[in-house]
């Protein structure tokens, strides 16, 4: 690939990327919009028309790895596996 191949690339990959934030942003607003009009009613789910729209409360529960590498670090560190991954960045 040249110089200028790679750079064009680089620079529709940026263009891509700010259009799918732009996307998201859209889509996080109608999400918020479709959320106050179900908190208007009073209701956690919405059947219309083929949709079935539901914002409803999830509870999970999470081990709290920090609270117990304070806790116990040796005990932690015995356990602890290094992970190494690559990452992609364009500036």
């Amino acid at each position: 690939m040249s110089e200028q191949s790679l750079q064009s690339s680089a620079k529709e990959l940026k263009e891509l990327q700010r259009m799918s934030e732009e996307i998201a942003a859209e889509m996080e607003a109608i999400k918020d919009k479709i959320k106050a009009e179900m908190s208007e009613r009073g209701t956690d789910e919405i059947i219309t028309g083929e949709y079935k729209i539901r914002y409803k409360t999830v509870k999970s529960s999470r081990f709290d790895t920090k609270a117990f590498k304070e806790a116990h670090k040796d005990l932690y560190s015995a356990f602890v596996k290094d992970n190494i991954t690559t990452r992609f960045t364009i500036a």
